[in-house]
């Protein structure tokens, strides 16, 4: 029955609250239910620090806010849509940064797909870069680091279930980021949660990620030092990466499509002795501060983090702009690692990367690799994508993750049966793109990139060879292995509207896109070796 006659009647009755409040156990609290007509929209506005866009443009379906207590000083809230066309599968999507909030975007693009949708706020409410919440305080850092996302795919599938009075058929799971993480460390500590997970750039390795995103900056610091780069000239080293590393794909367009196989000269970009105006040159300190950027961070000769890519350089601004190293870095080791606010980036020596391994506050780090194979073992599907144009996290952390997987079970002839990975040529952190490179996928977080009306903007790009989620649930529900996945970008790379420019396949790594000639522009003009 349609949502306007018995789930309307329901989520404004006392009905909706008695069947919930049955479910659920004393520490959770329905706080609304409200029904949303069709073309309607939903979220919190304002309140919502760190998503407040409410989507738009939604099919009918019923909202669900839930509290839930976790310990005396913590609890986290989720969101659910319910709409009233279910097609019996559930999704959780994630967030980003240490953002606190719901992420209604997300939510309104998964659920013109006719699944049920969950998201949580973490337990707690600020923006990205804020982590002044996690100061002393465990019980939070659990919220943040996997307890809130476990919580709200328990009981948001316990919702849905009751509401409908029927089982969920398949969950699914699509966050980038710190979402990317989320759904990481969920698969790995409960691997019945999903059947399928679509994970874009994660932020898997908190332990050793927000340690180098305060070290790589320190690189470029202070802002007064001879060895300072200044943002300025991110562009005048893009240009150079592009002129040595465009080619290698067989085609100049502007994308560093294979940044692994350049071996790029630094010295090409060294300042003549005798030049006056250095604005679109190095000098040698600045010269060396860019090869410590491209550089691994190592400790003992242990990997900790690897370096900027070559063709990222456009993206540099999110952590090696300002007279200081991001909050995503400084933040984290002052709330999560020291519990000193006072502690300043000068202070920064490898022992705080040493401390955030041995503790790992909040357990937040996914990288029980070895427990994945209760998933396999389920017969569940993960779709990894990274664009290689990432400045705030690296794609060769993916690559670790993927590789590290690959050696734990036996390599890639039997991991990429249930395991794939996605290189994004051009693509920025998550979406978009600064050359004009191909990076729409609908992967997680990607759709709210095009606005609140997600679901009509991606109009002709609704199918398993453009669609992301689409081809995971092909994957899972009727064992078509994804082979590759055809990626859009528009003349404007945010704006469906203005028109397609470039479409490409994308290959599950090792395999990479080559040009094959014609029309660069289309996607037939490439294939997967």
């Amino acid at each position: 029955m349609r949502c306007t006659t018995l789930y309307a009647f329901l989520v404004t009755s006392f009905i909706a609250l008695a069947i919930f409040e049955h479910v659920l156990p004393k520490e959770a609290t329905v706080l609304s239910t409200v029904f949303v007509e069709s073309g309607g929209s939903y979220g919190e506005g304002a309140p919502d620090i760190a998503y407040p866009s409410n989507s738009t443009s939604l099919p009918e379906l019923c909202a669900v806010i839930v509290n839930v207590t976790t310990s005396a000083i913590s609890s986290y809230r989720f969101g659910l849509f319910l709409p009233s066309q279910w097609n019996q599968r559930f999704l959780a999507v994630g967030n980003g940064g240490f953002a606190g909030g719901i992420n209604w975007l997300s939510m309104g693009n998964g659920v013109t797909y006719g699944h049920a949708v969950v998201s949580t706020d973490t337990g707690h409410n600020s923006t990205s870069t804020d982590v002044s919440w996690a100061l002393d305080n465990e019980e939070k850092r659990k919220d943040f680091g996997f307890r809130a996302i476990h919580g709200s795919v328990v009981f948001g599938k316990a919702l849905t279930e009751a509401f409908y009075r029927r089982d969920i058929a398949y969950s699914y799971y699509a966050g980038s980021s710190t979402g990317g993480r989320q759904g990481l460390k969920e698969v790995q500590l409960h691997a019945d949660s999903f059947d399928g997970v679509l994970i874009g750039a994660p932020a898997w390795w908190t332990a050793h990620q927000q340690p180098w995103t305060s070290k790589v900056a320190t690189y470029n610091l202070p802002v007064s030092g001879s060895n300072h780069i200044p943002s300025d000239r991110f562009s005048v080293i893009a240009k150079e990466v592009i002129k040595q590393c465009d080619a290698i794909d067989g085609v100049v367009d502007g994308i560093v499509s294979s940044p692994n196989e350049c071996d790029f000269d630094s010295l090409a970009l060294a300042c003549d002795d005798d030049v006056q105006n250095t604005s679109a040159c190095l000098t040698v300190p600045q010269l060396k501060t860019l090869r410590d950027i491209y550089a691994n961070y190592t400790v003992n000769r242990e990997l900790i983090f690897p370096g900027m890519e070559l063709g990222s350089e456009a993206t540099w601004s999110m952590i090696l702009s300002g007279d200081a190293p991001s909050a995503l870095g400084d933040g984290y080791i002052q709330n999560f690692v020291l519990n000193d606010p006072d502690w300043t980036w000068e202070q920064y020596n490898d022992s705080i990367v040493l401390l955030a391994e041995e503790f790992d506050p909040g357990g937040c780090t996914a990288w029980d690799y070895n427990a994945l194979g209760k998933f396999r073992e389920r017969g569940g599907k993960l779709f990894l994508f990274h664009g290689l144009a990432d400045g705030g996290i690296v794609p060769r952390a993916s690559g670790v993750f993927y590789e590290r997987t690959l050696d734990l079970f036996g390599g890639l002839n039997i991991v990429r049966d249930w395991f794939r990975l996605f290189y994004i040529p051009g693509m920025e952190h998550v979406g978009d793109t600064p050359v004009g490179a191909p990076w729409f996928i609908s992967g997680g977080s990607q759709a709210s990139r095009l606005g609140s009306n997600a679901w009509a903007g991606r109009a002709g790009l609704d199918d398993p060879q453009h669609d992301a989620l689409l081809a995971l649930m092909d994957w899972v529900e009727k064992g078509m292995i994804i082979k590759q996945v055809i990626a859009t970008t528009w003349t404007n790379s945010t704006d469906p509207d203005s028109g397609v420019l470039r479409q490409r396949p994308l290959c599950p790594y090792p395999e990479r896109q080559v040009y094959i000639g014609g029309n660069e522009k289309v996607a037939e003009s490439w294939k997967c070796v």
